[in-house]
């Protein structure tokens, strides 16, 4: 029987897929059916070209080839070429990176913080302000004053987060710490009651720019696995900011009267604002460097470009459409009204601690009770960096296919059962263990502040990178809507109720959170899910 000789694939390939045909069938080694359409394609173009079907079928074009090679290209991602600086791969860091992206951290730390300063100036200045004459100012005026702030401050936080979509979070963060400093200097400079009440409305405006714009900045230097970690360490600027706002502010006050009180941090605003500018970039492909996150191995033939470029193309759509698909999510609803409840314990222990341990501990006066409330926030530094290792430990060990944000959620429902305990041990200490109620209100502030923490980036996590700002906006909205209900609700509760009420609603706010958790608690990640949309496609 007349046999016919076996040729090498590597004579194959040039004849086209349509050679093979003329084989009888056998073990001919498999050619993916995706390269033989690639190569088909423009085999069956240049034969119509040429009109000689059997000189196209054998002898394509070189052209044809490169072709069909910039196909297979878009098909398959290739590394970056070695003079593209390259930020991760698998995590792995480059020295020049790493140092680049120390110094945004860095930036957005102190920037952050700074917002604080210029948040807290009015709080410590306002004895002095008291104590001169020239203003004839008493407890009524500086009330006044302090009221106007959260209402303003509570649309900011909303509106900062859809305008953050827009804009660029470098600026706003830069520049939006200047605006504070410079209201700030303005407030120094005035001496009216209505100057004051528009400078301070008009400074709660616009101190709500500030975490939506770090928000977005760390989620875009920063991979899944490792944000956690970093946000809540960027979170300690919270705590610095409170520790370092009476010192400053404080001292200058004293030293030189109530309008260093308010230029000092101005001043401070106003050199840390430039240096934001300096320091900071929106994304590391400002600086030439690829996305941290790279596409999920499940989309990587479907989609060969990164997550980043696809953002860039998407910025066509106006700050609505990244509102709207932020407010479509039923998970970042569930994470918001978690938020409200987190934060009425939150506000609610800030704001009522010193008269309940004035009242039911033995508390001497508002000096000695402040100091046992004073492990609230020692607790909440520990509690928010903790909270971060843990859920970047346990998305590291998540199985294939788990959601991402669902671990998270898991160590925030960990904590809220923790806040639960930490209110009925602070219930349960007796007056006389002063040391037991510092490491009880620790405990609490510990197990607070990690939830506060993580419950923000879980809701980045599930947006799109375009839409973190608007999800921080919404999250810190309907949170402050619950730090309002901690003032004259919790109050009317005490009153009728006494300390007991306070402490019942308290866990039931816990509770109520908790179940809002369970939801939540397999939630994927906006990755993941766009990464199933492409294997599905």
């Amino acid at each position: 029987m007349q046999t016919v000789p076996v040729l090498g694939l590597a004579t194959l390939q040039p004849l086209g897929h349509a050679r093979l045909q003329a084989f009888p069938r056998g073990p001919v080694p498999r050619i993916s059916v995706q390269l033989q359409k690639i190569r088909s394609r423009p085999v069956q173009l240049e034969a119509k070209k040429r009109g000689d079907a059997n000189v196209a079928r054998f002898l394509p074009k070189d052209r044809d080839n490169e072709k069909a090679a910039a196909e297979v290209q878009q098909q398959v991602p290739i590394p970056p070429p070695a003079s593209v600086p390259a930020a991760a791969e698998g995590n792995n860091y480059s020295p020049e990176f790493v140092r680049r992206r120390l110094l945004v951290f860095v930036g957005i730390v102190i920037g952050y913080t700074t917002f604080y300063l210029t948040r807290g100036s009015l709080t410590y200045s306002a004895p002095a302000m008291v104590a001169d004459s020239s203003l004839g100012f008493n407890l009524t005026h500086i009330g006044t004053m302090t009221s106007i702030f959260p209402m303003a401050y509570g649309v900011s936080k909303f509106a900062a987060g859809v305008l953050s979509t827009g804009v660029s979070p470098r600026l706003l963060l830069g520049l939006g710490l200047m605006a504070t400093a410079a209201v700030n200097l303005a407030f120094g400079a005035s001496s009216t009651m209505t100057v004051f009440c528009v400078l301070w409305g008009l400074n709660g405006m616009l101190q709500g720019v500030g975490a939506p714009a770090c928000a977005t900045i760390l989620t875009r230097w920063f991979a899944a696995k490792e944000r956690g970690t970093f946000w809540g360490m960027w979170n300690i600027a919270h705590n610095l900011g409170g520790f370092l706002a009476p010192v400053i502010v404080g001292g200058c006050a004293k030293a030189f009267g109530w309008r260093w009180g308010m230029w000092a941090p101005g001043l401070i605003g106003v050199v840390i604002g430039l240096f934001v500018l300096t320091a900071v970039r929106d994304k590391p492909t400002d600086l030439g460097y690829p996305a941290v996150d790279a596409p999920a191995a499940g989309a990587a033939t479907a989609a060969a470009k990164p997550a980043e470029e696809k953002e860039e193309k998407g910025k066509g759509g106006s700050m609505m459409d990244y509102l709207g698909s932020v407010l479509k999510l039923p998970s970042i609803w569930a994470l918001a009204f978690t938020y409200f409840f987190i934060y009425v314990v939150r506000q609610g222990v800030t704001s009522w601690l010193v008269f309940y341990l004035m009242a039911e501990k033995g508390a001497a006066d508002a000096g000695s009770a402040a100091l046992t409330v004073s492990g609230l926030e020692l607790g909440g530094l520990a509690g928010s960096t903790v909270a971060g290792f843990l859920s970047d430990k346990a998305i590291r060990g998540a199985k294939q296919g788990v959601g991402l944000v669902g671990k998270r959620i898991q160590v925030v429902m960990a904590y809220t059962v923790g806040m639960a305990a930490a209110l009925l041990a602070l219930q349960a200490v007796p007056a006389e263990a002063k040391a037991l109620q510092w490491i009880a209100i620790a405990a609490l502030g510990f197990t607070i502040y990690g939830p506060q923490m993580l419950i923000g980036l879980s809701g980045a996590e599930l947006v799109s990178p375009g839409a973190v700002g608007a999800s921080q906006g919404i999250l810190g909205w309907i949170a402050y809507l619950g730090a309002a209900n901690a003032g004259i609700p919790l109050s009317h509760i005490v009153q009728s109720h006494g300390w007991g009420g306070f402490f019942t609603a308290l866990l039931g706010a816990c509770g109520v959170a908790l179940l809002l958790l369970t939801t939540v608690a397999n939630a994927q990640s906006y990755g993941q899910r766009e990464a199933k949309k492409a294997i599905v496609a």
